[in-house]
């Protein structure tokens, strides 16, 4: 029989068992902690970012990500997984924002000022995509879902 398979049976049984298919994750240098745990850290990454996003016009998300990143990323790999995503979200976001606000620059000299209030809302949705990303990223730590977000370079992992 395939390895792969027996571990997809395994993991199914242990989804039969009700533990909610959440393997407990052995500790990779500091002091373990708990799949909950985990899983409430790992969605607090997301969180937070989103949090600090709307609190400081996008500017600060990456500061929530950051700090859990730093204090968890070797208690457990769900949350150093979810944290380091939660900073790469960040990064790209980051990365599409300079690039939006170069092509908006550009398109608003080039139109004579006209590019600049039609253009006005395209320079809303890097923080936009950014914050309905980290949403779906918390919820889907809280459920204890391993998750690579959509629209998102690795440079964190």
């Amino acid at each position: 029989m395939d390895p792969a398979y027996q571990a997809y049976e395994a993991e199914r049984a242990q989804r039969a068992q009700g533990d909610g298919g959440y393997a407990r994750p052995q500790p990779t240098g500091g002091a373990g902690i708990s799949p909950d745990e985990e899983r409430t850290w790992g969605a607090l990454s997301h969180a937070g970012a989103l949090a600090a996003m709307i609190f400081s016009v996008g500017f600060l998300g990456f500061v929530a990500s950051i700090v859990v990143f730093v204090l968890y990323k070797d208690r457990g790999p769900f949350v150093r997984a979810h944290a380091a995503n939660s900073i790469n979200v960040q990064i790209t976001m980051f990365i599409w924002w300079l690039v939006v606000g170069v092509l908006y620059v550009v398109l608003g000299v080039l139109t004579l000022g006209i590019g600049f209030f039609v253009f006005l809302p395209v320079l809303a949705a890097p923080p936009v995509i950014a914050g309905v990303i980290h949403a779906i990223g918390a919820w889907n730590a809280y459920q204890g879902e391993w998750w690579s977000p959509p629209l998102t370079a690795q440079f964190v992992k």
